[in-house]
């Protein structure tokens, strides 16, 4: 049979490894989508009457924003008619791997490897496709990510950072400089790492060549507190203020507390005029408290994110350029 597109209807998401639970009830409570109908391939979301005037949900890391059935007799014919449409694809496949393995050797020459910190987020349009059946895949051109398939993943570091946490940092500096076009802390540049024990962001800011406030009510790891870029105060965090403390190009924090309670810190920082940028992890307390999610994405210059190294939690950035 010749190759045949067929449009849809509405948008398609893709969760998070293993988040797809999370992205459900994400659409079921913030959206009052429940009742939607859907079609599941694998983590692969479709919405056949959601066309995203709404938003998107923040558990989706790449949405098919004009999705599309191919359907194709062989695997240069399926490659072929992608290249057809544009030139960069990325594939997110729940069966069939092989297949489609055969379908993206094909296809033009992306980066798909583990990423080394720091990173250059590419902003040139990618695709994304999935094969539903040996003969047919369901793709869109225009998704709502550049990222390949919407998920960074960093050579992991097994040895010197104090706790996984530093990957979580490492994405959040990639998604500011990607979003706001800042560059990534730097030598002579302070920052104020709130929460700070055991001291994976901090780890990652020295690596920079930052220097670093850490407060937290513990120490953080000792090759930490040996170092000279660190200045460590035993403190609650959120009970310092930001007269007391100075100017910062950076703060942060990755602090359990209920979103209410982060949210009235950052307006507190946000008001002294002492930093022009902040990237803080909103942690959800059981259910997710919407409503504080969305003040957050109000602020202006801001945007809340789910990060591929987030959990039940989001991550808000807020970068202004001078």
């Amino acid at each position: 049979m010749p190759v045949r597109i067929e449009k849809l209807p509405g948008s398609a998401f893709l969760s998070f490894p293993e988040m797809s639970g999370f992205l459900e009830t994400e659409i079921g409570e913030r959206f009052n989508s429940s009742g939607r109908k859907r079609i599941s391939y694998g983590d692969l979301l479709y919405y056949p009457d959601w066309n995203c005037t709404d938003g998107i949900p923040y558990w989706s890391r790449t949405a098919m924003l004009d999705p599309f059935l191919l359907h194709f007799d062989s695997i240069s014919d399926a490659a072929g008619a992608l290249k057809a449409i544009q030139r960069n694809w990325a594939s997110y496949q729940y069966q069939l791997f092989r297949r489609a393995g055969f379908i993206q050797e094909k296809l033009p020459y992306i980066n798909l490897k583990i990423r080394k910190f720091p990173l250059s987020v590419p902003h040139s349009p990618v695709g994304l496709y999935t094969l539903i059946d040996e003969n047919t895949l369901i793709a869109s051109a225009v998704t709502s990510s550049s990222i390949p398939a919407g998920s960074i993943q960093f050579e992991e570091d097994h040895e010197s950072p104090p706790s996984r946490a530093y990957l979580k940092l490492q994405e959040s500096l990639s998604m500011a400089v990607y979003l706001f076009g800042v560059e990534f802390p730097g030598k002579g540049q302070r920052c104020f790492d709130a929460g700070a024990c055991p001291g994976g962001w901090t780890w990652v800011l020295t690596g920079l060549g930052s220097s670093v406030l850490a407060v937290d009510r513990s120490e953080l790891a000792p090759e930490l507190m040996a170092n000279p870029l660190v200045t460590f105060q035993a403190h609650d965090a959120f009970t310092l203020k930001p007269q007391d403390l100075g100017v910062f190009d950076w703060v942060f924090s990755d602090v359990i507390c209920y979103p209410e309670r982060l949210y009235a810190w950052v307006q507190m920082w946000l008001e002294s005029g002492l930093t022009r940028n902040m990237i803080c992890t909103i942690k959800m307390q059981g259910s997710a408290d919407w409503n504080t999610v969305s003040k957050f994405a109000g602020i202006t210059d801001s945007r809340v994110v789910h990060l591929n190294y987030n959990k039940h939690e989001l991550t808000w950035i807020h970068c202004q350029k001078k």
